[in-house]
């Protein structure tokens, strides 16, 4: 009986049985958790945790799938004690009000707020949490009591800011037991928060302005300086990762022109700004704005200033194109086969929550101005409202509505078990199992078919909106190819479309109907290309390159060898059309490719293309495919170019549709090269075998190094290489030209360059480069294992061991790579002076930027706080024993998220790994799309587009800003990580 009755005291209740990934695991986990009740007191909430029931249960799955509320459990299990006296509503009820007296306590200090905040966050985060993975709360009321919660820390913040700049004498606050209360301090929400919709690990956007002639402000030339150096300690407060965590990470970047005005802005020029220079993402950004802390009156009275440019007197569909735009690129390739559920992004991918978003936001920008019913702020009740007033169906209201709640249940899950902000589904199937089993599915089968339905219902009322497929001449004018003169009603058409030189255009066209090319010779294929001709120019206009685009595909049609089949599917695909322009308008590279090689276009299909994930399995078992039977050693070359050229245009493309992400995309770069010239290396010994003979018991390894060895190559990459070789105490080859063993493996070295980088018919495979080997270019370029291992042990610079950080084996004999990797291993773990490990690398960064400075801040690799300080941070902490235990990571992210705490601590580390992330994205996409160097004022626009959608930014002002900032903070940590010590080590 007692037993019962403690379990009745408990006050959760709730409506899911979840079920643990391993039930004996999660019992051992839920005792452990007792035991520290135990110790911290809590007798009540031990015997209640040892005992048996339903509440037992659920809260040991809880804690067995979501290791994040597990560690709290187990380091504030008073937390959980508070539920036998109040429901989870009542306590956080009392820990938003204890978060509003923080700040005004008489003996308040930041560094007192700081740690009270993120002690009752982190509080408030658990409840939050357990109530929602129970079923106890709607997922409408989690998200309004994340924002709610994020609205006490930031007004808490904010009023001790302005009490403390009041103490100062920096502000004169007319009433400071209200503080924000007529101080001019405004912060809007934006996104999410501005929406009461914020998701378990979100950041927080937030807008800031003052009113210069507030009646706090005591001098308003200052108050520019003034409220900047506020915000600034905000974000401080707010953001910094302490001994007990974070409260949130806070974004500023949604403000006017982000890379030139201060964090504060005045009013004023905020709104001439908006007035003058704002663009329709800001439009559609600002639907959700709220003021959360800070003067909420002058907040309010900015936004009403602000309505006649947000809301437009007449319906906008010019705006709502250049809103879509935004979007434009994620989605180009709708409708291309299955979605792939792991790996997905259920937040920016096909069918996911932005499109949801995206759907509402369009249709208020639309039609909000003549209807203010239109105007809410959050995406349901507008959906609502919406079908209402007879702009959407009830059929597409209802669907939305649930799928959006359940597509915010999936995000909230993936975020809970690890307090991380990601949006992406894990691609191991344990993994994707503990998701499934968070949200009450019975496996990972039933959560897909969930899922997959879920996301094509989404994409099915999106498509209706945005993309019916195009009808072939609809609406695009008078196009008159006929004859040999240019008719003047089609120049106009074709200026209109967004072609700059028409004449051109239209002679160029009317070569494909005279049929100039074998593709265009019969009547048939003449006939589906002009039918098709409207949609493709129309195509070509919105990559707003569009001559560019157009001349590149005559250049593929050129080298076509018959195209009824191309010009039929082009015709019944809009999306297969749109992924073509796509290519033709801002991916030059891929251009080249399917323009030298035709035939690569049928991969693209394959309608399982953006569904299969390029793992390694997958490119071996193709390529296997591709080089089986008995062939000459010419044609294996030729071959694996051919295969490699295929696949890299193929993983390019997924790159491009959004189907895998940056870091897929540099795995499966890596992968291929991997693959293709390990084949390569068999073709080469087996060649050379038949002339020279073998060597007894001689065997061989390759290392790769540099993007290789990482797995971060890129579509453009070189590929760094050295090659071991070993044997027994033997004298010469025994073929009819023998040769001695170390000019054996130098010939058979320089034979395998030749088969890799060599220029055939094909192309090349990949270009080589073995200067990374011992004694570099004066080195033999194959290098005996024990000659290997002596120069790395006695020989090598702190540089060399620094490029050993991503050594990886990559192919030859299997038994002497496991002695590679181990003997890499080993000389990596030596014992180094840290310090002075720690100056030889600052002073190589410094002679780097003396002799190779930067071009611009888009030569990412170089820029100060660029992609060479991350990867000189993390081969530093390899080659120092500063890398937390476990795996030997050769890639920068594993390495820079695993740098140990005394190293860099846990927000440095966060904001290396976010640079990279940033630093990843735009140079796999830029690589991707250009062969030459990426020129600032020549951007193709739908690479600008490419970009924006791959890092999630609005605008390539913000984008900039950004990456500016981004590469200041890098530098700032690199400098206290690498250049603290410097100085005493070399004094």
């Amino acid at each position: 009986m007692a037993k019962k009755k403690i379990e009745s005291e408990f006050r959760l209740s709730p409506a899911l049985a979840l079920r643990p990934l391993d039930a004996e695991h999660a019992r051992r986990e839920l005792s452990e958790i007792a035991d520290a009740a135990e110790e911290a007191g809590l007798s009540r909430l031990a015997a209640f945790l040892t005992g048996e029931g339903p509440l037992q249960a659920l809260l040991a799955a809880v804690f067995d799938l979501s290791p994040f509320l597990r560690d709290v459990a187990r380091r504030r299990p008073a937390i959980l004690d508070t539920l036998f006296d109040r429901t989870v509503e009542a306590r956080l009820d009392a820990v938003r009000e204890a978060i509003g007296g923080a700040a005004r306590a008489d003996d308040a200090s930041e560094s007192g707020l700081m740690m009270a905040l993120r002690q009752w966050k982190t509080e408030a985060h658990f409840l939050i949490a357990l109530a929602d993975l129970s079923g106890e709360a709607e997922t409408s009321a989690t998200v309004r009591r994340l924002s709610d919660l994020a609205d006490a820390c930031t007004c808490a913040a904010v009023d001790f800011l302005l009490l403390d700049a009041n103490r100062q004498g920096k502000l004169k606050l007319p009433n400071p037991a209200e503080p924000a209360s007529d101080s001019g301090w405004i912060l809007l929400g934006m996104g999410k928060l501005g929406a009461h919709e914020l998701n378990f690990s979100s950041d927080i956007d937030l807008v800031v302005f003052f009113e210069p002639e507030a009646p706090a402000v005591i001098d308003p030339l200052d108050a520019t300086e003034l409220f900047s150096r506020l915000t600034r300690r905000l974000v401080r407060i707010l953001q910094d990762r302490t001994e007990h965590g974070y409260v949130f990470r806070t974004d500023l970047r949604l403000r006017p022109d982000p890379g030139s005005t201060p964090l504060a802005i005045p009013v004023e020029a905020a709104l001439r700004y908006y007035e003058a220079r704002g663009q329709n993402w800001e439009r559609a950004a600002m639907i959700k704005a709220r003021p959360v802390a800070g003067d909420l009156a002058a907040g309010a009275a900015f936004l009403k200033e602000l309505q006649p440019y947000v809301w437009r007197k007449y319906m906008d569909y010019a705006a709502i194109a250049d809103v879509h735009s935004i979007k434009r690129q994620i989605h180009a390739h709708k409708g291309h086969g299955e979605i792939a559920v792991k790996g997905h992004n259920v937040k920016l991918g096909r069918g996911g929550i932005r499109e949801i978003e995206f759907f509402v936001q369009t249709q208020q920008l639309i039609a909000g101005g003549r209807f203010p019913e239109l105007r809410g702020r959050e995406t349901v009740p507008m959906l609502a409202a919406l079908a209402a007033r007879g702009w959407i169906t009830a059929d597409a209201r209802d669907a939305l509505t649930c799928q959006y709640w359940f597509l915010r249940r999936v995000e909230h899950a993936i975020q809970m078990v690890a307090d991380e902000q990601t949006h992406i589904l894990p691609e191991e199937d344990e993994e994707l199992k503990r998701i499934a089993l968070m949200l009450g599915f019975a496996g990972e089968a039933d959560f897909t078919l969930a899922f997959r339905a879920s996301l094509q219902q989404v994409e099915r009322h999106y498509a209706a909106l945005f993309e019916t497929a195009p009808e072939l001449s609809a609406g695009v004018g008078n196009l008159v190819f006929t004859g040999d003169v240019d008719d003047p009603d089609t120049l106009q058409t074709l200026h209109s479309l967004g072609f700059q030189r028409p004449s051109d255009i239209c002679r160029v066209i009317r070569g494909w109907h005279f049929g100039r090319y074998r593709v265009t010779q019969s009547a048939e294929a003449r006939e589906r290309l002009t039918e098709l001709t409207p949609a493709l120019l129309k195509a070509f206009g919105q990559t707003r390159r569009a001559d560019e685009a157009l001349m590149r595909f005559d250049e593929f049609l050129a080298g076509l060898p018959a195209g009824i089949q191309l010009f039929s599917l082009l015709q019944s695909n809009p999306a297969l059309l749109k992924l073509m322009a796509t290519i033709m308008g801002a991916a030059p590279r891929l251009a080249a490719i399917i323009t030298r090689r035709p035939h690569v276009f049928d991969g693209l299909l394959d309608p399982a293309l953006l569904t299969e994930l390029p793992d390694r399995a997958y490119l071996s078992a193709r390529l296997a495919a591709f080089i089986e039977g008995d062939r000459a050693y010419e044609d294996v070359l030729d071959r694996l170019r051919i295969f490699a050229s295929e696949q890299k245009f193929l993983i390019g493309v997924r790159l491009l549709a959004g189907s895998i992400d940056p870091a897929r995309a540099g795995r499966a770069f890596s992968d291929l090269a991997d693959l293709t010239i390990e084949a390569a290396l068999q073709a080469v010994i087996a060649e050379f075998a038949l002339r020279h003979g073998r060597i007894a018991g001689g065997r061989v390894a390759l290392l790769g190094m540099g993007k290789l060895g990482s797995r971060e190559l890129t579509a453009g990459s070189d590929v760094d290489l050295i090659l071991l070789y070993d044997h027994s105490d033997a004298e010469d080859s025994d073929g009819e030209k023998p040769l001695a063993p170390s000019h054996y493996y130098t010939r058979m070295t320089q034979r395998l360059i030749a088969a890799v980088s060599a220029p055939t018919a094909e192309g090349v495979l990949y270009e080589l480069d073995l200067r990374l080997r011992p004694s570099g270019n004066k080195g033999p370029v194959a290098t005996h294992i024990d000659a290997f291992k002596k120069y790395q042990r006695q020989d090598a610079w702190t540089w060399e061991h620094m490029a050993l950080a991503r050594a990886r084996a990559i192919g030859g004999d299997a038994e002497l790579c496991a002695e590679l990797e181990t003997e890499v291993a080993a000389v990596l773990a030596q014992p180094r002076d840290a310090a002075k490990v720690k100056a030889e690398a600052s002073d190589m960064r410094a002679l780097i930027e003396k002799e190779k400075p930067p071009r611009d801040l888009w030569d990412i690799k170089l820029i100060p706080g660029g992609l060479i300080d991350l990867e000189f941070i993390a081969q530093g902490a390899v080659i120092t024993g500063n890398v937390e235990p476990g795996r030997r990571a050769t890639a920068t992210a594993d390495i820079l998220a695993r740098l140990a705490p005394g190293f860099a601590g846990g927000a440095v580390r966060e904001e290396l790994g976010e640079a990279y992330r940033l630093y990843l994205a735009l140079t796999q996409m830029i690589r991707l799309c250009l062969t030459g160097e990426f020129q600032r004022d020549d951007v193709p626009p739908g690479l600008s587009d490419l970009l924006l959608a791959a890092t999630d930014l609005p605008d390539f002002g913000v984008l900039e800003a950004h990456l500016k900032e981004m590469s200041r903070k890098v530098r700032k940590d690199f400098d206290h990580i690498l250049r603290a010590d410097a100085a005493t080590s070399r004094g």
